[in-house]
């Protein structure tokens, strides 16, 4: 039995989702959720481990600013948990920061928001090195001014069931899109989506909508009528887990330092582009 009072730890999480069945444990596959809980468990033996997360990602979804809490009863310091655990995760899960928070704080509970980024790599030629974190859409120059329109109109409170995979247990699809933004920075369009919560696979089918828009094969009119009408069975494709990344989760105060947090998943530095300033419609070869 320890003799040390019961504490809540907070991290900042990165992860390499490739390898991963996703954040939660599940029966048949490696999960976020159980590595780290195995890591905590062999520093802290005194009590069962039960790690709480932001947002449960999906499998092969990315996270650079993921929020995870856990209870722990031994005497290690906030400061020396990072280095601790990260000497027994693997190299494809890093803690950036920890932190003792109130034992009321809740790491799901307590977040007003969840931002995600999905990054499209939209250059003719293929590139090893962006191909781990990006979505590869080459046969078209996508129109990110229209795409940027698509996604003006989601803001606010709604029902997003056209966006809403098969399986979820949510009573109801409303959630409410705070920000968007759309930027592309050569041949990468980074689109960023925050919300108070999301749904059950919405980032990836909404961005399916969205890369249809920009290639002209989705009118901005039929990507309304969608969503607003619920029309899931008119939204197919939901584009790939890679080009995800929840990069934060935020708070009514502030957990992490900024360079932990807030700078955890840096903007794309480099200039792609591949195609003329004025590209014909079809650029590359099928």
């Amino acid at each position: 039995m320890s003799h040390f009072q019961v504490r809540r730890v907070a991290l900042s999480l990165q992860y390499d989702g490739r390898e991963f069945c996703g954040w939660q444990r599940q029966e048949n596959g490696l999960s976020i959720q159980a590595v780290l809980e195995a890591a905590i468990s062999t520093l802290d033996p005194h009590r069962p481990i039960k790690a709480i997360a932001a947002g449960r990602t999906d499998s092969g979804v990315h996270a650079a600013g993921q929020v995870v809490h856990f209870d722990c009863s031994g005497p290690i310091p906030a400061n020396r948990w990072a280095s601790a655990l990260n000497g027994r995760l693997p190299l494809s899960i890093r803690v950036r920061e920890a932190v003792f928070r109130p034992n009321n704080w809740h790491a799901c509970y307590s977040a007003i928001y969840r931002r995600y980024r999905y990054t499209v790599y939209n250059g003719c030629r293929p590139n090893l090195f962006l191909a781990p974190w990006s979505w590869h859409r080459y046969q078209y120059r996508l129109d990110e001014n229209l795409m940027n329109l698509a996604l003006q109109s989601l803001l606010g409170f709604h029902d997003f069931s056209a966006f809403q995979r098969a399986g979820s247990n949510r009573p109801n699809a409303l959630t409410t899109i705070q920000e968007v933004l759309l930027e592309r920075n050569g041949d990468l369009l980074e689109i960023e989506i925050q919300a108070s919560g999301f749904l059950y696979g919405m980032v990836r089918l909404l961005v399916g909508q969205l890369v249809a828009v920009g290639e002209h094969k989705l009118s901005l009119a039929d990507f309304e009528r969608r969503w607003k009408e619920k029309r899931r069975s008119e939204v197919r494709e939901a584009a790939p887990a890679n080009g995800l990344c929840l990069i934060r989760a935020g708070y009514e105060e502030s957990i992490f330092s900024k360079a932990a947090w807030y700078d955890s998943f840096p903007k794309q530095c480099l200039n792609l582009t591949d195609s003329p300033k004025e590209p014909p419609e079809i650029y590359c070869d099928n």
